[in-house]
């Protein structure tokens, strides 16, 4: 139980006394109750903001030298890189601008395109490996890695290259960026990349000998990748356009190939040309080879049967002995002559193959090929004016094309120029010349007598336009039509004959020499057809031209030009056309009038006859006009004891 407390202990409280005010001085520090501890709370967070600070700062400098290290990686390393690359390459390489901007490598060779602009050629960038002996320590380690990568490496070879005190040693050329990657992975000393280009050609053999190819270095070595080797190396922004056609150059290679394989020949050809500028829209050569492997291709594969390849045209140089003839008015289309009976030198003859075994029209000589025909036909124009006039024609010079692989014709000079040789090159044999020399001949034929020199540059305006050379006169031209007309109707021509197209040609089958021996072999020929279309106004030329093609089962044993080369020639016309823009068109009246003719035409009323010249020393021509029953037959013509001429079959 508690007690009460105590009275007397009880104390009153003491009044209040009055404190006088203090006036504190604002420059001292007041008192507060827990002040020690805020300041040291204001020192700590005082303390901790200053190593913030040292810290944003270490941060910063170290963002900012990371910052400085991507920026030399990737800017101002890859700069330098490309400006030591333009000091090794030279001005193809990396270029500076005002701004001090290094603008990408452009391309070291310009690209191919044809007269469409469907690139042909171009160069994409690579890379290509080499080494640095002088900072390999151990060469046979660095080489057994690579050669893992490579089998192909010899490694005992490649450990030679890498020893020594050379700085530079190329290793390979051209990787492929995931052989770049896989060699960067390796990451070994001394091994470096250096920018380089790989030429490609996108449309595969489409046009090989044609545009050639270049070496590892990427210079010309063939083709206008030759020629215009360094119009391609000095202005790599300006392409180089051609004049071919990539879809009339596919489509001529696929029919050349298709005839070539279907009568086992060794060799082809084939040509399409613009007739009214000499352009060439397509050129082939078989058998032919990838582009990017022009150095592992065969002797072979690399000729050209178009442009290097000399042969006897065979009966195709009938059409410009009978331009020739009625050019230089030694005869009329309404003459001829005697084909009854061979022309004999010696122990030799030329005869007919298939001959009529009478006198023959002009128009019958060009549609049955008569050798005869054509022989006595050049005899009258005489050893002089025939030279002359196969000169004009571009036949006894190299073509100007702009290809270096062009060849040289085999012509007699003007001074071994006899009648001997008249009387064989009449019909097609005693010369040699390529495929381009003959289509550019008969195109002159026909359209309209003028010579255009072949090209394959494509010309940007009508005032680069090539002018021609007047070959025949005009009058001329237009019976020739007619007469390549006929072969196609009535002749051995008629396989490439398309509806519509009105195709007029020669057929032309000259059998080659013997590998060793004088004379030729019955077994190997090759066989030609040159024609143009359409007749009435001819636009374009074609070739086909065959080395020794085989007989087949399907042309009844013979592998002459009217079986194995007319068809493919009318297949190729037929595919070709609607691309180049010829309509086929109907056989009207008028068109026929233009281009027909009769095979034996009348002497019209009031025609002069054709000025001969002086008969030759050698014997008497035969005469033009057609015989009358009182006239007799003249023999063959007199020709010097112990010419040889041997015995020839053009068909």
């Amino acid at each position: 139980m508690t007690s009460a407390p105590d009275p007397s202990r009880l104390v009153a409280p003491a009044p209040e006394t009055p404190v006088a005010p203090v006036l504190l001085d604002r420059r001292l520090p007041v008192p507060v109750p827990g002040a020690r501890t805020d300041s040291a709370r204001r020192a700590a967070l005082e303390q901790a903001r200053a190593r913030l600070s040292v810290a944003i700062g270490l941060f910063g400098l170290l963002f900012t030298a990371l910052g400085l290290r991507l920026a030399d990686v990737t800017v101002i390393g890859p700069a330098e890189t490309r400006r030591s690359a333009a000091i090794i390459a030279g001005p193809a390489a990396a270029a500076t601008t005002a701004t001090g901007q290094v603008r990408e490598p452009r391309a070291e060779r310009a690209d191919i395109t044809d007269r469409n602009g469907v690139l042909l050629a171009t160069s994409l960038p690579t890379a290509g490996l080499y080494a640095n002996p002088r900072e390999i320590t151990y060469p046979d380690q660095v080489a057994r890695r690579l050669v893992e990568l490579f089998p192909e490496m010899d490694q005992s070879a490649l450990t030679e290259r890498l020893t020594g005190e050379r700085q530079f040693v190329w290793l390979r050329r051209q990787l492929s960026p995931r052989e770049q990657d896989r060699v960067n992975r390796l990451g070994l000393e001394g091994i470096y990349f250096q920018r380089t280009e790989r030429r490609v050609y996108p449309q595969g053999r489409t046009a090989v000998h044609v545009l050639g190819g270049t070496d590892v270095d990427g210079h010309g070595i063939a083709g206008v990748e030759r020629f215009f080797d360094q119009r391609l190396r000095e202005s790599p922004e300006e392409s180089l356009r051609l004049t071919i056609d990539v879809r009339v150059q596919a489509i001529l290679r696929d029919t050349v190939l298709a005839a070539m394989t279907r009568f086992n020949a060794i060799g082809a050809g084939g040509i399409v040309l613009d007739v009214r500028n000499g352009e060439v829209l397509g050129m082939v050569s078989l058998p032919d080879f990838e582009p990017a492997e022009i150095g592992r291709a065969t002797e072979a594969q690399r000729f050209s049967h178009t442009t290097v390849w000399v042969y006897e045209p065979g009966s195709t140089m009938k059409l410009i002995t009978a331009a020739m003839a009625l050019d230089t008015n030694t005869t009329a289309i309404w003459g001829g002559y005697d084909a009854s009976r061979p022309v004999t030198v010696g122990r030799f003859s030329i005869s007919d193959f298939k001959g009529k075994h009478r006198w023959l029209s002009v128009p019958e000589i060009i549609a049955y090929s008569s050798n005869i025909g054509a022989a006595r036909m050049a005899l009258d124009v005489g050893p002089r004016a025939h030279r002359a006039f196969i000169e004009r024609m571009g036949l006894t010079a190299r073509v100007p094309i702009e290809l270096p692989e062009s060849a040289h014709p085999l012509v007699a000079s003007p001074r071994d120029w006899k009648d001997l040789t008249t009387l064989t090159v009449g019909f097609g044999h005693g010369i040699a010349v390529t495929p381009l020399h003959m289509i550019s001949a008969i195109s002159a034929l026909a359209n309209g007598g003028i010579y255009y020199r072949p090209t394959l540059l494509a010309r940007e305006d009508e005032a680069t336009t090539a002018r021609g050379v007047r070959v025949i006169r005009p009058e001329t031209s237009d019976t020739m039509r007619r007469l390549m007309r006929l072969v196609v109707t009535d002749g051995s021509g008629k396989g490439a004959e398309v509806q519509g197209y009105f195709v007029g040609g020669k057929t032309g089958t000259a059998l080659k020499r013997r590998a060793h021996g004088r004379g030729t072999d019955e077994n190997r020929r090759v066989s030609t057809f040159i024609g143009a279309f359409p007749m009435q106004s001819p636009r374009y030329a074609v070739l086909l031209t065959l080395d020794e093609p085989k007989p087949s089962r399907e042309t009844y044993g013979y592998a002459t030009a009217g079986w194995v080369a007319a068809p493919a020639a009318g297949e190729l016309i037929g595919r070709i056309g609607p691309l180049l823009g010829v309509v086929p068109t109907e056989a009207s009246e008028a068109v026929r009038q233009a281009i027909s003719i009769p095979l034996q035409p009348g002497r019209p009323a009031g025609a002069r006859a054709p000025v001969r010249p002086a008969a030759a020393a050698t014997g008497t021509p035969a005469p033009a006009t057609a015989p009358t029953p009182q006239q007799t037959r003249p023999g063959p013509p007199a020709v010097p004891p112990g010419s040889a001429v041997p015995r020839r079959a053009a068909f």
